[in-house]
């Protein structure tokens, strides 16, 4: 059997997921890329990759992909790492620049403008707003630099009790089922072993890693989850209004 090609995202909350596939027999079974969650979805979108964790917009692209293992990137509360930083309180921006780095989390952020919070604001992809969406390992330390700060996952959850869920493993393709229970496993195992990996990142003054990958990153992907992506799916069908480019 040819090498799998797998995509993988190259931020933080990702370590646990990449740690376990090192160590694991599987990593003689594919071939492993790291990249931007957009660049996730264009490889797996284009056929560059056949598995991939992808911001599960993606999905509406992907229409014969599967999720094909029990795991994700998603968060019960407050993720930690997916903001609309601002100088203005929610009800007063009018304007909202996206990151170019995930379409899911600018959904989301459109979604909770539209639906959650009642607002109507012009999207900007560049260029300067109001208000801005950031995500990732950049975002780390910058909540105390900005006079508002809103966690997306958090408001999620607040306007549909659900958990979310920003990325899952997506193949879109057939797998072998034995391939996928060792790739499942050697998650699992990254995952049981988050404490040895935090041990050997960089330490920070100004943010928790051991807090974030074990508390704020939720990677289970179960009932209530599904029920959310099903709900981000259809809510995002509803944003009607392109970005602008200025």
């Amino acid at each position: 059997m040819e090498k799998v090609r797998v995509s993988a995202v190259s931020y933080t909350n990702t370590l646990p997921f990449i740690y376990g596939l090192q160590r694991s027999a599987v990593i003689d079974r594919i071939t492993l890329s790291l990249d931007v969650p957009s660049r996730c979805a264009y490889k797996l979108i284009h056929n560059e990759a056949d598995l991939g964790i992808v911001p599960v917009a993606a999905l509406l692209d992907l229409p014969d992909a599967e999720i094909v293992t029990d795991y994700c990137l998603g968060a019960t509360g407050a993720v930690n790492s997916v903001f609309i930083f601002s100088e203005k309180p929610i009800e007063e921006i009018d304007t909202l620049r996206l990151d170019s780095q995930s379409r899911t989390s600018n959904g989301l952020a459109q979604i909770l403008l539209q639906h959650h919070w009642k607002r109507e604001v012009a999207v900007l992809t560049s260029g300067d707003a109001d208000a801005y969406v950031e995500i990732g390992d950049r975002t780390f330390g910058k909540q105390h630099s900005h006079a508002y700060v809103y966690d997306l996952a958090l408001h999620w959850q607040q306007f549909t009790g659900l958990p979310f869920t920003f990325a899952a493993w997506v193949a879109n393709k057939p797998l072998p089922v034995s391939f996928i229970q060792a790739f499942d496993e050697a998650l699992a195992y990254g995952l049981a072993h988050r404490e040895e990996l935090i041990k050997q990142l960089p330490p920070r003054l100004d943010f928790d890693y051991r807090q974030y990958l074990m508390e704020h990153i939720d990677y289970q992907y179960n009932e209530d989850k599904k029920k959310a992506v099903a709900m981000f799916l259809r809510l995002m069908k509803t944003l009607d209004r392109a970005p602008i480019n200025p």
